[in-house]
């Protein structure tokens, strides 16, 4: 079984977003970067499924050269190769552009399985894995929680509302977006560090045409600020004024 798991790297949550001067993107120059822990959860059941059925696990990541820090750390963990769409500009692009820069590549591949988190924790849109799927031609199910596989057929668990799940099925090949928390994360070893250094890290420059299918104007850091209304009056008048204002003010209900 061919099994492709999407990762992306992310800023570390500890880090606090400063925007650049120009206000369109942050300042990238003092950030700590790390793996998407959703795509981490998908690696280790990418992993877990190659050990049970056989096959290899390839990593595909879109973005500058510092993404090749996380393909590493994938491969030490047991993934068998990489692939990296290099281009500075997939830094800063939409889920549009990324899942087109990793279709030319991925195609010729035919994986039999693709992977990846449920969303990034940087922007967390959860629609890079859709859009993939949809651009791979291939059927696509979320917030997995369990994955089975017999023969061709797959059997998948997903999380739903109010603590409800749904069993689905659906042939290979097919691209699932995997819920953090679906299994207990393994982490490199020494040995796995050494042998990630002899793996290979195909680059794939980006694809001719490609077009950016959003333009960002300009970011801002939410304002925090406190402000204190009273509201006055009987029991009853007051509650049905605080309800209005939950509603129609702060939009909470």
């Amino acid at each position: 079984m061919k099994i492709a798991v999407c990762i992306k790297q992310v800023p570390t949550r500890e880090w606090q977003p400063r925007l650049a001067e120009d206000r369109k993107w942050i300042q990238e120059q003092d950030v700590s970067y790390e793996m998407n822990e959703p795509d981490a959860y998908a690696l280790e059941e990418a992993l877990r499924l190659r050990e049970k059925h056989g096959g290899e696990v390839v990593v595909c990541s879109a973005g500058p050269s510092r993404v090749a820090k996380v393909l590493r750390e994938a491969l030490a963990r047991g993934a068998d190769r990489g692939l990296h769409i290099e281009a500075d500009s997939l830094g800063s692009a939409d889920a549009f552009v990324v899942a087109d820069s990793l279709v030319a590549a991925m195609k010729e591949e035919s994986f039999d399985l693709v992977l990846t988190g449920l969303q990034s924790d940087d922007q967390g849109h959860a629609q890079m894995g859709v859009i993939l799927a949809e651009k791979l031609g291939i059927p696509h199910s979320t917030i997995i929680m369990e994955v089975q596989i017999k023969d061709r057929e797959l059997r998948i668990k997903r999380e739903l509302e109010g603590g409800w799940f749904q069993w689905i099925s659906t042939d290979l090949p097919a691209l699932l977006t995997i819920q953090s928390g679906i299994n207990q994360l393994r982490y490199a070893t020494l040995k796995g560090i050494m042998a990630a250094k002899k793996k290979e890290i195909k680059k794939v420059s980006l694809p001719e045409g490609l077009q950016e299918s959003q333009v960002i104007l300009s970011l801002a850091v939410p304002v925090k600020s406190k402000k204190t209304r009273m509201i006055e009056g009987s029991p009853d008048k007051a509650a049905e004024e605080l309800a209005r204002c939950l509603k129609e003010e702060a939009r909470v209900l």
